[in-house]
């Protein structure tokens, strides 16, 4: 993409309201406009990372054998009212009422919902197991939305809900999404750490919240260090008995300010204590039958006997992961995405446009990287180079490859890694090579 048809509209002042870092460079990058409290309308650099993050999620839930759907953001009542949540549910809810005077709601969550979907169909143990997911806009009424999409009321969400015929059973579609969500969050760059959680309105008496430690966490958070640095599962057989590999993690305490122990957390080694802020990406519930009984969601077994249905629940937050890998991954300058979720994989920055080897270099480079699947933001606008630099660094992307008259007398451009900093000199066809390579791509 050249950057001179590109769409980008940065800002050079940080909005007041603006008090953390992933919402200070997503407004200041041109990544979202806010068009009410909680709302943001997602701009074309914002919208490819939330593409990016969206697709790994699928990905992942994909391996781990969910299977895709996709349900309506508004929702009728009765279903809410068949398991008791309409009311109890709060004014986090956003109620309508249609022109014939039905009632309907924005959906915050869709247990309710899917169960009557799986009920509707569904009637024979042989066709379980199941794990049904979409990835949909979901409302929340925050009474104080805050910190961008961290805490907005209209966000992306990934929602698998799994249904099982035991609580046996169950489990072994906890564990599956518990290890599928360390390794999606390993394919973003981030360290996450399962936590035992609050179930909160969703019920249930077995839940875990995936964490990643940023110093504007909402929450505090408690584990032994080991755990933030363990590797992820990698692949896995899902097939296979998962729980050895949960326990591993399970048997190191973690938990939320919520459900903290302080006297266990003791018993840990002093050097292992890590007590820090976390900001939630992720929360998997099992809850049994607390859907199922109400909304008669059962099936027969094999002795012809109706089996009231195990279900579990588990959500990430796709819009929030933009924020929450931000605020993970930031300096002074500007956002510093992992390779993995950037939006462009490099940037080329032509110091003179106009002269004819610096524009002949870039153009080069530019269908090189293209050609080799880097997907490369070639800023090709008449600006100094101090603004071209700073317009880098505050976007984040991995890789700078600077080409300027001067270099080029000697044969080279200079590439920069956003991340470390580090700066090297390479022929134009050099920093092509090396730059497919971090991608592992071919040039």
């Amino acid at each position: 993409m050249r950057l001179s048809r590109y769409f980008l509209p940065l800002l050079k002042e940080t909005p007041a309201d603006a008090t953390i870092a992933s919402h200070k460079y997503m407004l200041r990058a041109g990544m979202i406009k806010q068009n009410s409290a909680g709302i943001y309308s997602w701009l074309p650099l914002g919208f490819k990372v939330l593409k990016k993050i969206e697709q790994i999620v699928r990905e992942e839930q994909d391996k781990a054998g969910a299977i895709e759907m996709l349900m309506p953001t508004i929702q009728s009542a009765d279903l809410w009212k068949e398991t008791g949540r309409y009311n109890a549910y709060g004014p986090e809810m956003l109620r309508i009422t249609d022109r014939h005077e039905r009632e309907m709601l924005y959906g915050p969550t869709n247990e309710d919902m899917i169960t009557d979907i799986f009920r509707s169909f569904v009637r024979s143990y042989k066709d379980l197991p199941k794990n049904l997911y979409h990835i949909q806009w979901k409302f929340r009424d925050e009474r104080r939305p805050r910190f961008g999409v961290m805490r907005g009321r209209e966000f992306l969400m990934k929602d698998a809900y799994s249904f099982d015929m035991s609580a046996e059973d169950a489990r072994r579609s906890y564990n599956k999404m518990f290890l599928a969500y360390l390794n999606t969050y390993a394919r973003m760059g981030l360290k996450a750490v399962a936590m035992k959680a609050d179930t909160g309105p969703i019920g249930g008496d077995l839940s875990h919240e995936f964490i990643i430690l940023a110093e504007t966490g909402e929450s505090e958070v408690f584990c032994h260090a080991d755990l933030v640095n363990m590797p992820p599962p990698g692949e896995l057989d899902f097939e296979a008995d998962l729980q050895p590999l949960v326990n591993e993690r399970l048997a190191l305490y973690a938990a939320t300010d919520e459900m903290h122990d302080a006297a266990a957390f003791a018993k840990i080694p002093e050097d292992k204590r890590l007590s820090a802020r976390g900001i939630e990406v992720g929360h998997i519930f099992y809850f049994g039958e607390k859907y199922s009984e109400p909304m008669g969601a059962k099936v027969m077994d094999k002795d012809g006997k109706a089996v009231t249905v195990h279900m579990g629940s588990y959500g990430v937050g796709v819009s929030r992961l933009v924020g929450g890998i931000i605020e993970a991954s930031h300096d002074e300058n500007g956002i510093i995405w992992p390779k993995e979720v950037a939006p462009f994989g490099a940037g080329i920055i032509n110091l003179k446009v106009g002269d004819e080897e610096a524009d002949k270099v870039s153009e080069d480079v530019y269908a090189k990287l293209t050609a080799a699947g880097v997907d490369p933001l070639y800023d090709d606008k008449s600006d100094r180079g101090g603004v071209k630099f700073s317009r880098m660094d505050l976007i984040g992307l991995p890789y700078q490859i600077t080409v300027g008259p001067r270099g080029l007398k000697e044969g080279i451009v200079e590439v920069k890694d956003r991340a470390t900093g580090k700066r090297q000199n390479l022929a134009p066809d050099a920093a092509v090579n090396f730059i497919s390579a971090q991608f592992g791509v071919g040039a």
